[in-house]
């Protein structure tokens, strides 16, 4: 994908402290906005020669994204003039909705239910590329507070009130940006997710549970209903059964690798 504007030249213009510069838009703007369109519909693209540097240039958007969370009208304005559509959603769907903050429900059994939309979500046609962040009321046994809103957030390279791990953290100045982007869709048969792995047949491992050698002593620790929640909602939501054998790993929640997984 030879692109005459990059999402990765935005983003270290905006680390330095300047706000999104209309030039950078206009620039190949409709060209740019071509060949992201490539992405919107539920279709094998990634696996043409040029869908490589797509996923590269999507996830680099998203980390121009991250940045602007915070910065009220320049998030969404900045991506509908990409083709992007602001959501905000109505009930909890964790395809949908990212969990910012849990109200503890006396009630443990008081499902997930949205308080509060803190910031849209966006989508590409029917590639999901940012969620809502919502503030949520539910019982511990749906989502527990500090976990549902306080665990690592996987695919995600910085949230300013949670910890995140993402495939590029580690890496180098040019190698981090050789990440790619996680690819969601909507499509009227279901919900396809994470369907880019980098193994094309099935994924690293799928959370089939009588396929447990596909994954580490600390993904195996993990219930297949756990592992399918963290690949849904991209975190857990409460704290593993296996919390007291999990905690003889310091730092396990960091080495865990969902970034192929996917459902059957």
């Amino acid at each position: 994908m030879d692109v005459g504007v990059s999402a990765r030249e935005l983003y270290e213009s905006l680390t330095e402290g300047n706000r999104p510069d209309t030039s950078w838009l206009g620039r190949d703007h409709g060209g740019y906005r071509d060949r992201l369109a490539t992405a919107a519909e539920y279709k094998p693209w990634w696996t043409a020669p040029e869908g490589q540097f797509l996923l590269w240039e999507l996830y680099a958007l998203s980390r121009v994204g991250d940045l602007l969370l915070d910065s009220g009208n320049e998030y969404p304005g900045l991506f509908t003039a990409l083709g992007m559509t602001p959501f905000r959603g109505g009930t909890f769907d964790p395809f949908l909705h990212e969990i910012v903050d849990v109200e503890q429900a006396d009630d443990p059994r008081t499902p997930i239910e949205i308080t509060e939309v803190v910031r849209p979500g966006l989508m590409l046609g029917q590639l999901l590329f940012a969620r809502a962040g919502v503030r949520v009321r539910a019982g511990a046994d749906h989502a527990q507070r500090g976990v549902a809103d306080g665990s690592p957030l996987y695919w995600t390279f910085r949230r300013r009130h949670r910890p995140t791990v993402d495939l590029s953290h580690g890496w180098g100045h040019n190698s981090q940006w050789r990440t790619d982007f996680r690819l969601d869709y909507r499509t009227p048969d279901g919900d396809r997710l994470n369907v880019a792995g980098r193994d094309p047949i099935d994924g690293r491992p799928d959370l089939d549970p009588d396929h447990p050698a596909n994954l580490s002593p600390e993904e195996r620790l993990l219930t297949p209903g756990e592992r399918r929640e963290l690949l849904r909602h991209r975190c857990l939501l409460r704290v593993p059964r296996a919390a007291d054998a999990l905690a003889r790993t310091p730092g396990w929640e960091r080495d865990l690798m969902p970034f192929d997984w996917r459902l059957p």
